[in-house]
């Protein structure tokens, strides 16, 4: 299996599937606690993609999947995940890919798209209009002490907030590194992003019943070039709407 090492020396997993394509590839970002194989080999997303022909490249973020989970809070935030990002491709000498980010992976592709010239076209989902009003994944939902605490807990029964008892219970069912995840969750990016900076044009995906991606359109407003569709589903049910691969294949596979 595939590794490369950041620049703060930690060891991040990537896959890769291979496709005869004069396309860049497509490197899909997960959303928090799942990893690539969770939010995008299981749903069909990798297959479908690459059975049109494209390359596809998945990358576990630090603190999840089979990448390196220390426990240190300065570790971690969505800053430092787009800084991994960038670096992958730099190792892998990609000079332009497209960018497909989830939830927490959404906030890490946007602050890439800001910065990376080489994102050709960028799709993001899970998010909605807390991006713009707070920085990052909607922390009014779910967030700060309560989802710290959830994850740190050694009993998951006295976890009493839904949705904090929710990211608990999802954590236990794929073994996740709870304290790895918890110093993430201490992390998150809540400060203003320059999304006047995003000169991609840009797919926003949201599932109608996703509480996480609350009214959506605000989101599209903000970016210079974005299309919104709204799917079925909620933050977990949206990625598994057909609509959702078939979306986002048809508008990165436009020239």
């Amino acid at each position: 299996m595939p590794f490369f090492k950041t620049s703060d020396d930690l060891e991040i997993h990537y896959q890769l599937w291979e496709a005869e394509s004069d396309l860049p590839p497509i490197v899909l970002h997960h959303g928090f606690i799942a990893d690539s194989d969770v939010e995008w080999v299981a749903p069909g997303v990798v297959r479908l993609l690459n059975e049109t022909g494209r390359r596809v490249l998945a990358l576990d973020a630090r603190g999840h999947g089979r990448s390196a989970k220390p426990h240190d809070p300065a570790r971690y935030g969505e800053a430092r995940m787009s800084e991994d990002l960038q670096e992958l491709m730099d190792h892998l000498g990609e000079n332009a890919y497209d960018l497909v980010g989830y939830s927490m992976g959404a906030v890490v592709s946007l602050l890439t798209a800001a910065q990376d010239r080489r994102v050709r076209r960028l799709v993001i989902g899970g998010v909605g209009a807390a991006v713009v009003e707070l920085g990052g994944v909607d922390s009014r939902v779910i967030g700060g002490d309560v989802l710290v605490d959830a994850l740190s807990v050694d009993d998951a029964g006295t976890v009493k907030d839904p949705a904090a008892a929710a990211f608990r219970a999802f954590v236990d069912a794929i073994d996740g590194d709870r304290l790895a995840l918890a110093a993430h969750a201490r992390a998150i990016h809540q400060r203003p992003i320059p999304l006047a900076e995003v000169t991609a044009p840009t797919l926003l995906l949201a599932g109608g019943e996703d509480p996480l991606a609350a009214r959506p359109e605000v989101l599209a407003d903000a970016l210079p070039e974005a299309t919104l569709r709204v799917l079925r589903g909620d933050h977990l049910g949206a990625v598994r709407d057909p609509a959702f691969v078939a979306e986002l294949s048809a508008f990165l596979d436009a020239r």
